[in-house]
């Protein structure tokens, strides 16, 4: 096994003192903000060990098959609000109509794990009743930002072959812009309906919620003839972890408690594109 560690600075003291805890036979630095440990050893223990003394570093790892490349994935499903993009956009929404301390509330709670998503959804969407429509596009101008690193991320997944995949809880508005900008493959959201140029506080058709995600990632795998272990899933809430579960490679960003938990990499510090700096 290989152990990355990155982090938007990277010290050598650090990096020694977790190599002599895996018992590295070496140490190769990539850049400034990457680093390699080739053959590890790992037990349950120095998992913990490692863990702890990544977070107290401000350090990301990953424990990695020695030849595991990128292109042996073929799939890239990602999830957009808190992870693709820094923001909620449904809580920026309801800024603009004066109530996003209370959707706020209801996001973070839904995030956690606390709520309901389908639940939780509905009940947000409806507190956003005769806002109008035009709020939808300020949000995409004035406040959505690409999380660090998502250009990069996208670009070296298509230049190694894999499909890629847009798949939230959020609203179609904001993706199809996201899925023309970064060039997705697929996006999949829910529509938000608009009657008059007025928020109507209903969507349109099915919800996206974790069941309808993990549909996603199962159906794309079986459009490419692959298994879902041939997909690199990304997310940060409760309503990811579904579609987390069945990948190949599941990788936590800015995620919640429970989240990262579950997830097989997390990338607390660095941006998007560590899943990159995993490969050869």
């Amino acid at each position: 096994m290989k152990l990355i560690l990155q982090g938007l600075t990277v010290q050598p003291e650090d990096v020694q003192k977790i190599a002599d805890l895996v018992s590295a036979q070496s140490i190769t630095t990539l850049s400034k903000k990457v680093v390699r440990c080739d053959g590890v050893s790992t037990s349950a223990a120095v998992l913990s060990e490692v863990a702890t003394l990544c977070l107290q570093s401000g350090l990301d790892y990953s424990f990695m098959q020695e030849d595991k490349k990128l292109s042996d994935f073929k799939l890239l499903v990602m999830d957009m609000d808190s992870t693709l993009i820094t923001i909620e956009c449904i809580d920026e929404i309801a800024d603009i109509h004066g109530l996003k301390n209370e959707v706020a509330a209801i996001t973070e709670a839904a995030m956690r794990g606390e709520l309901d998503f389908r639940e939780s959804l509905t009940q947000r969407v409806a507190l956003l009743k005769g806002l109008e429509a035009s709020a939808l596009q300020q949000v995409f101008d004035e406040r959505l930002l690409l999380s660090l690193g998502a250009n990069e991320l996208l670009a070296g997944a298509q230049a190694a072959g894999l499909r890629t995949v847009l798949v939230s809880g959020g609203f179609t508005f904001f993706t199809d812009r996201l899925r023309q900008q970064l060039t997705f493959d697929l996006a999949r959201a829910n529509e938000l309906e608009i009657k008059d140029d007025k928020l109507t506080g209903r969507v349109i058709g099915p919800i996206i919620d974790a069941s309808e995600k993990r549909h996603t990632v199962e159906i794309q795998a079986q459009a490419l003839g692959v298994p879902t272990s041939a997909a690199i899933v990304m997310g940060d809430g409760a309503n990811d972890l579904e579609m987390m579960s069945v990948a190949g490679l599941s990788v936590a960003f800015r995620a919640k408690p429970i989240v990262r938990a579950q997830a097989d990499v997390a990338l607390n510090f660095v941006g998007l594109d560590g899943v990159l700096f995993m490969f050869e």
